[in-house]
């Protein structure tokens, strides 16, 4: 399996607000930038979803992956366990279900490692991610977020 590096972050300019998500993902000699703007969203929508591209993104499953991310919210959800507490309980009254289910579904098929870093203390790959995160959410002409602008109605709509 190819060991692959993977630098993740989300923002918000409002939060909510317009936001976007910046990738770095490195293998080898390969690398790779991805990122996405949204008109209307959150910084942890941004971040989990970072998160959940990067992952859909590799070609080869399974895949040895480490992500380095300043998301406490994505970190601790898998590495304090709580993500599989809300499975259990069908995300009842959990924000961001569409995605958490969504990356469970990704997260499942690679063996991943989570590093928590500290956000804009000078680590070149999540500085990348901040800047490429930042200027998708000055795009023109962005996207909906759908799930977060319908999220009431979908949430009356699963109960």
């Amino acid at each position: 399996m190819p060991a692959i590096t993977i630098y993740t972050d989300g923002a918000a300019r409002g939060n909510p607000g317009p936001g976007g998500y910046g990738i770095v993902l490195a293998s080898g000699r390969h690398r790779k930038e991805i990122s996405e703007g949204f008109a209307h969203t959150t910084n942890n929508r941004m971040e989990l979803l970072a998160v959940i591209v990067a992952l859909e993104s590799l070609k080869i499953i399974p895949s040895d992956v480490t992500i380095y991310t300043d998301s406490k919210y994505v970190v601790d959800a898998v590495e304090k366990a709580w993500l599989f507490k809300w499975e259990k309980n069908r995300f009842k009254k959990k924000k961001n279900s569409d995605l958490w289910i969504r990356f469970l579904k990704i997260y499942r098929q690679h063996n991943v490692r989570f590093v928590w870093v500290k956000g804009h203390a000078n680590i070149p790959g999540n500085e990348r991610c901040d800047q490429l995160a930042v200027e998708a959410s000055m795009q023109p002409n962005l996207k909906e977020d759908e799930w977060y602008i319908n999220s009431d109605q979908i949430s009356l709509d699963m109960e």
